[in-house]
C-alpha cells in the first residue's frame, strides 16, 4: 500500500488536473509510477513529466539501449515497479530476453551487440560508484556522441530519481503484477561485470 494517497482523476485540482491531462494526452497515455505521488506538486509534476518524457523517448539512443540503462538502473535501486515497467519495454524494443532476465536475478549477463556491454558497463558503474573510467566514458562518447554521453547520464540520473520516489512512497504495483525483484538485504543491488560473446553469424 503506498505511503501517500494517490488521488483519482475526480480528486484532482485544477492545477493538477491540467497537469493529468498533459500527461495522458503526451506518449504515456496514463498517469502511472512517481507521478501518481508528485502530482501532489503539480509544478514539479508538470517539469518532471516533461524531463521525464524526453529522457524516456527522444534521447539519441536507440529505445533498446536506453531501456538497457533503465532496468539497470531499477535493478541497482531494487525498485520493483521501475524494473516491472521497463522489463517489459527492453523487451518490446528488443533487448534478448536472457539479458533482461540475468539483470533481474542480479547475474552477468551475455551480450552479443558491444553497444549493450558500453551502455551496461556506463550505467552500472555510475550507480556503483559515482565515477567513470576514460575507457569506459570514451566508449559511449565515440560511438554516440558528446550529446550521447550527456542524454545516457541524464536518463540514469533522473530514472535513479523514479526509483527512489517509486521506494520512498511504496507506490504499488499494478492489480495483480507480483514483484519481480529479488531483494536480499536493505541496500542497492551490485550488479556483476557483463559478458560478450559473438554471434554465428558474426563468427562467419
Amino acid at each position: 500500500m503506498a505511503r501517500l494517497h494517490l488521488p483519482t482523476p475526480d480528486e484532482l485540482s485544477d492545477e493538477q488536473r491540467k497537469v493529468y491531462d498533459e500527461v495522458v494526452s503526451g506518449p504515456r497515455g496514463r498517469l502511472v509510477g512517481p507521478l501518481r505521488a508528485i502530482i501532489h506538486s503539480p509544478e514539479l509534476a508538470a517539469r518532471w513529466s516533461r524531463m521525464g518524457e524526453f529522457l524516456r523517448y527522444s534521447t539519441s539512443l536507440p529505445a533498446r539501449l536506453n531501456e538497457l540503462a533503465i532496468i539497470v538502473v531499477g535493478r541497482h535501486w531494487n525498485s520493483q515497479l521501475e524494473f516491472h515497467i521497463h522489463a517489459e519495454a527492453a523487451r518490446a524494443a528488443g533487448l534478448d530476453a536472457a539479458c533482461i532476465e540475468a539483470i533481474r536475478l542480479g547475474e552477468s549477463p551475455v551480450f552479443v551487440d558491444e553497444a549493450e556491454v558500453e551502455i551496461y558497463d556506463y550505467a552500472r558503474l555510475l550507480l556503483q560508484t559515482g565515477r567513470l573510467s576514460d575507457a569506459v566514458h570514451a566508449a559511449v562518447v565515440a560511438r554516440w556522441g558528446e550529446r550521447g554521453a550527456v542524454e545516457l547520464t541524464g536518463v540514469i540520473g533522473y530514472y535513479t530519481m523514479v526509483s527512489l520516489t517509486l521506494n520512498a512512497h511504496e507506490i504499488p504495483l499494478p492489480d495483480g503484477a507480483q514483484a519481480p525483484l529479488p531483494v536480499e538485504g536493505p541496500g542497492p543491488t551490485v550488479l556483476p561485470a557483463s559478458r560478450q560473446v559473438q554471434s554465428a553469424v558474426q563468427a562467419g
